[in-house]
């Protein structure tokens, strides 16, 4: 019997971005559009954030730990996990307590949200105990501006419902840069340009590929996305300029640098029946398929990795794959994140005044 996924109903369209544009503190990140808001360059899209970021990102992982750990001594930090994370969570707890932190992990299974408490009210409940910064990952579109909005916190957004993955897609970019632009942080819309990245797989339902959709064009490089129509709905091209659309995952992977594979999310399908045969004959990504088509491709994967799926174990711990180097620098944006949100002014109109070097 032909092996299939199954669900009750089925969204057909991507999701709506929130009525609130923009973060209201300027330590937060919700979205990509936080990090490129602001007027325009001669050169494009503004990128002074992202540069800042990246380069706060370098420092920090290279600063003395003990030096670090006095950066935000015993600061105050609530993670706010509404869904399961193994990366995320652990690497932004891993991120704050390098600087100094002290966090407190609040879940929807060991706390009073199981109860029925509400956002907004769990919120207020964190800062009123102390908490400086929330980093929230929750299954609805739109939670992390609601937090911001009640909490009046500056709030990172760990992945909200399908909507976005802000600091995934920066990370990605960190280990784009470290394949293809060896030292470069100080980025602008022209950095990627003439680099292709293939995501396929799941996109549908992933805030990782829109995240990437959104902030790699604005640095220049051509997003490529790959996958059945179930999973990826024509209208995903346009999100924006520099994004295509090819459903032969063979003619995908031509020309392109970097390839981004996404698993299945089956949590999330509603009414889909994939024949996961087809799927992997279609679009699993094996070492014949990359050798034969882009034998010089860099493979990312946001995880959790379902070998055998989208992926053959030999490619997933293959001389392509940089899905550890996308781990481990998790970890030093994360910290460049936590910082800025506990050091930039609620008063400021700059979203990036970053840490004394």
């Amino acid at each position: 019997m032909t092996a299939a996924v199954h669900s009750t109903r089925a969204p057909r369209t991507l999701p709506d971005a929130p009525s609130t544009p923009r973060a209201t503190h300027p330590g937060s990140l919700l979205g990509v559009a936080d990090l490129l808001s602001g007027p325009q360059s001669a050169h494009g899209a503004q990128t002074d954030r992202i540069a800042h970021i990246l380069d706060r990102a370098a420092f920090l992982e290279s600063e003395n730990p003990l030096e670090r750990a006095h950066r935000l001594a015993k600061r105050k930090i609530a993670l706010l996990f509404y869904e399961s994370s193994t990366r995320t969570r652990t690497s932004f707890e891993l991120a704050a307590k390098a600087l100094g932190a002290d966090t407190t992990l609040v879940s929807s299974l060991s706390s009073s949200i199981e109860k029925g408490e509400s956002l907004k009210d769990t919120g207020l409940t964190l800062r009123a105990l102390g908490a400086e910064a929330i980093i929230l990952r929750h299954p609805n579109s739109g939670a992390p501006w609601l937090l911001e909005e009640v909490t009046g916190l500056p709030v990172l957004n760990a992945g909200d419902g399908m909507h976005e993955h802000p600091s995934q897609a920066l990370l990605d970019l960190l280990t784009i840069l470290a394949c293809l632009r060896p030292g470069v942080t100080s980025v602008s819309s022209e950095t990627l340009a003439g680099v292709t990245v293939t995501i396929t797989g799941d996109i549908l339902h992933s805030r990782v590929a829109r995240s990437n959709m959104l902030l790699l064009p604005a640095l220049g490089a051509s997003v490529r996305l790959c996958g059945p129509e179930p999973l990826l709905p024509a209208v995903a091209s346009e999100i924006g300029p520099g994004i295509h659309l090819e459903r032969n995952f063979d003619r995908a992977l031509v020309g392109s640098q970097i390839v981004m594979m996404l698993r299945i999310q089956a949590e999330r399908l509603a009414g889909l029946q994939l024949d996961l045969d087809e799927y992997k004959r279609d679009y699993q990504l094996t070492a014949e398929r990359l050798a034969a088509h882009a034998p010089d491709a860099h493979l990312l994967h946001p995880g959790p990795i379902i070998r055998g799926l989208e992926l053959t174990a030999e490619v997933a711990d293959g001389p392509h794959s940089r899905i550890l180097d996308q781990v481990r620098n998790g970890v030093a944006i994360r910290m460049a994140l936590v910082e800025r949100a506990l050091t930039a002014s609620p008063a400021s109109t700059h979203a990036s005044p970053g840490g004394a070097r």
